[in-house]
């Protein structure tokens, strides 16, 4: 049977995750999983990127490559991990790092670098990335490109059901049950990300671990009703977003009285905004559902997730672990299987959901 593995960096940006699938028909078996950290000085150099415009042609040419070699070395290490061999394996999916994501601008563009040549190289496998500036080149917004891959995993209960995925940006995809038709996706806004800046700002730390610092805290509901007249909250579907949007410039300028409160009061309302966004974007668009699945690093931020529960009462919210799929694994086995859809001519993205033009096969092949 076809093995392929799956990279992707996030918008946290604190390394690869990888994952080793097995496709048989519609079943996808996960082979292997690992966590691979990024070099400190690479972490803090890929946030300068993002984060300040002054980042050269040949450092950003670098970066490119650097990271390549470090998502290389992850699926190396991975198949290390799980025992297999690379002759297994049919192809790479690599996402690479999101270093700008700008769909809607008034040149609609999208960069992850992460140069699939030298993953080629180094691995001696095929590999195919760049999955999302085909989508973007006919209209759509590039994401988000896992609903097919939920709806593959997850769309076959027969009940109206809701994948969320926390990383550092929040994506919703709602499985309509039977008798139902359309799948609904997108971004809601912030998970982790101002969450994370806020407590390295503040605690010199890459997380709040479980959420117990924001659980310190107090709510802040005139910080939190400011937070929620962002005008992407109420933007209409297709819609995608990023850190270009939603970073601690952006949540200074809408601090106002409550810059000089205590750190920890903010980063407990950053975790209503995450979960009250996610929220009413599920009862807006499903009035009616079953399962919460929940999946990604957010689902180990214990108060993000006590919180969509109290919002969402009449729902199950569980770890995608509860429906046989490891959490923190998911996103990797999409583009693991988005290498699949690419290898054997199948449209990766959905044009309902992005917006584009038509269903494309998506991603560049470099071969070894």
């Amino acid at each position: 049977m076809p093995r392929y593995i799956g990279l992707i960096s996030g918008t946290s940006m604190d390394g690869v995750d990888a994952a080793l699938i097995e496709v048989a028909g519609d079943a996808i078996s996960l082979l292997g999983y690992l966590e691979v950290p990024y070099p400190e000085d690479l972490r803090q150099a890929l946030e300068r990127a993002v984060t300040t415009d002054a980042v050269s042609l040949s450092g950003l040419a670098a970066l490119h490559v650097r990271v390549g070699r470090e998502f290389a070395a992850a699926a190396l290490a991975l198949l290390s991990e799980a025992g297999q061999s690379a002759t297994g394996v049919s192809a790479i999916g690599s996402h690479g790092q999101t270093l700008w994501h700008a769909p809607s601008g008034a040149i609609p563009c999208t960069l992850q670098i992460g140069d699939g040549a030298s993953i080629a190289a180094v691995t001696g496998l095929s590999v195919v990335c760049d999955f999302r500036s085909s989508d973007v080149a006919l209209g759509g917004q590039g994401a988000p490109l896992v609903p097919l891959f939920h709806e593959a995993l997850f769309g076959r209960a027969g009940k109206p059901t809701a994948v969320v995925n926390i990383g550092g940006i929040a994506n919703i995809t709602l499985l309509p049950g039977m008798g139902s038709c359309g799948l609904v996706a997108f971004d809601t806004g912030p998970g982790n990300t101002l969450m994370d800046g806020w407590a390295a700002l503040h605690l010199g730390l890459a997380f709040d671990a479980a959420g117990a610092w924001a659980r310190s805290g107090k709510l802040l509901p005139d910080l939190l009703a400011r937070l929620l007249e962002e005008p992407y909250f109420a933007r209409t579907t297709p819609k995608s977003t990023g850190r270009e949007l939603f970073n601690l410039e952006w949540l200074r300028q809408r601090l106002g009285s409550h810059e000089a409160g205590a750190p920890e009061d903010i980063q407990r309302t950053l975790v209503e905004l995450t979960a009250v966004t996610i929220a009413q974007d599920i009862l807006r668009h499903q009035p009616e559902g079953d399962a919460v699945l929940v999946c990604g690093g957010g689902t180990r931020n214990l108060l993000v997730i006590e919180r969509l529960t109290d919002l969402l009462p009449h729902r199950r919210v569980q770890s995608t672990d509860h429906a046989g799929v490891p959490s923190a694994a998911l996103e990797a086995m999409a583009f693991a299987w988005l290498a699949h859809r690419r290898v054997t001519g199948q449209a990766g993205n959905a044009p309902s959901v992005t917006g584009a033009a038509k269903p494309a096969v998506l991603g560049a092949v470099y071969l070894p």
